[in-house]
């Protein structure tokens, strides 16, 4: 929505795009033919209006939904959404485009269609209905309540490692296929597609593909944040400390992998189980995943946007333990690594930059001062680790740890 050559793209190349797999020893491309074609955000609103449209899924980053991380609502403040809520058209944001997209379906007396956000958000659906509820509000009153009413929000987890597009996948995309692409992708072999079987109108049949439809998606998608996400925030952090530049390198960093093993058993001791999945195996799966040598996956990547990220993946489970009186060592050191990151890095890719950078102000670039005031963001950490003396102790001795070049 930010950008228009994507969409250009695809219609130049009749929707098609390649997407190459690499198992660590081969790579294999496929030509996808499902995306119809680009479209421009002003064509949107009339495609959700049709009469045969059934589901709207969104595949954006955390950051795109206008969330406020003070109060988990809507960000009133986010320039888009200020510009939607004022009326400009077409609208400029996710959020504000599905409320004005099921308003045409209810004006025009049309069932509504399901809004399925498949990015990586705790409770993605939930936290969906929430915003475009709190949208909608702003607008029409009458609107937020037959929403509420009518409109389902699945809820979903989506698991397979995707790094950014770069030069060699385009290269592999041309020799493999023939053919000059600009939308190649490339991914791992696994892929899980785990989605809450509640739809406005029923669904494609996924499952045939592999899709899982489940009545809650709760535990999948706390393994997933917790094991795989979380794992992969310390890698990258850490990682970036000891100047590695991708997974792969970082993950064969001995203090880095005895790390990672380390925090994906702390992790695991925080869910409940999981329908289906065997958490020894699947973490002994992770590993190698993160090993695969073909998987060029930039730490820079992963380690962007980490106030959005620390919450649901760290800060959720070390609470959690907190509480049970367990150890959340290993969580203060994925803390510790953003904090040093937070520190390091200028310019830092976050969305409350600036508020990091306030902070900072004037603090010396001691372990036990620079945690301090980055424990103390405004509704970043919870109160309960915010407050815990055992918890900022290790955080802080982590932050030393970083410091002084160790792990």
């Amino acid at each position: 929505m930010r950008n228009s050559e994507t969409a250009r793209q695809f219609s130049a190349q009749d929707g098609c795009f390649s997407l190459l797999v690499r198992d660590g020893t081969d790579t294999t491309a496929k030509v996808l033919g499902s995306v119809l074609g680009g479209v421009a955000t002003e064509d949107i609103l009339a495609r959700m209006n049709a009469p045969d449209l059934r589901i709207v899924t969104l595949t954006i980053t955390e950051k795109a939904y206008g969330l406020d991380s003070m109060t988990g609502g809507l960000n009133f403040s986010d320039p888009a959404i200020v510009a939607d809520l004022s009326g400009d058209t077409p609208p400029r944001s996710a959020v504000g485009l599905i409320a004005a997209g099921l308003a045409a379906r209810r004006d025009s007396g049309r069932l509504p269609f399901t809004p399925l956000s498949c990015d990586n958000l705790s409770g993605n659906g939930a936290l969906l209905r929430r915003l475009v509820l709190d949208f909608a509000a702003m607008r029409d009153p009458e609107l937020a309540e037959w929403i509420a009413t009518e409109v389902p929000f699945p809820n979903t987890m989506v698991d397979r490692i995707t790094p950014a597009t770069t030069k060699d996948t385009l290269d592999d995309a041309r020799r493999l296929t023939g053919a000059e692409d600009l939308l190649a992708v490339e991914t791992e072999p696994f892929r899980q597609w785990v989605i809450e079987d509640r739809f406005a109108q029923g669904r494609p049949d996924w499952d045939r593909a592999g899709a899982l439809f489940v009545e809650n998606v709760a535990p999948y998608e706390a393994m997933k944040l917790r094991m795989l996400n979380g794992t992969h925030s310390l890698i990258a952090w850490l990682g970036l400390a000891a100047g590695h530049e991708y997974v792969r390198d970082a993950i064969a960093d001995p203090a880095i992998s005895r790390a990672a093993q380390i925090h994906l058993s702390a992790a695991a001791e925080t869910l409940e189980p999981v329908p289906g999945v065997d958490i020894s195996a699947y973490a002994a799966a992770l590993l190698e995943r993160f090993r695969n040598q073909a998987i060029a996956h930039r730490l820079e990547q992963i380690a962007m946007d980490g106030t959005q990220k620390l919450p649901p993946r760290i800060f959720a489970p070390a609470t959690e333990l907190l509480k049970r009186g367990g150890d959340t060592d290993s969580f203060a050191r994925v803390m510790a690594g953003w904090i040093w990151h937070a520190v390091q890095h200028d310019p830092l890719h976050d969305p409350r930059a600036e508020d990091i950078r306030a902070c900072l102000v004037g603090i010396p670039r001691a372990p036990g001062a620079v945690t301090t005031a980055l424990m103390g963001l405004p509704g970043l950490v919870p109160s309960p680790l915010r407050e815990d003396p055992v918890w900022n102790r290790q955080v802080a001795e982590h932050v030393a740890f970083l410091c002084r070049g160790e792990k």
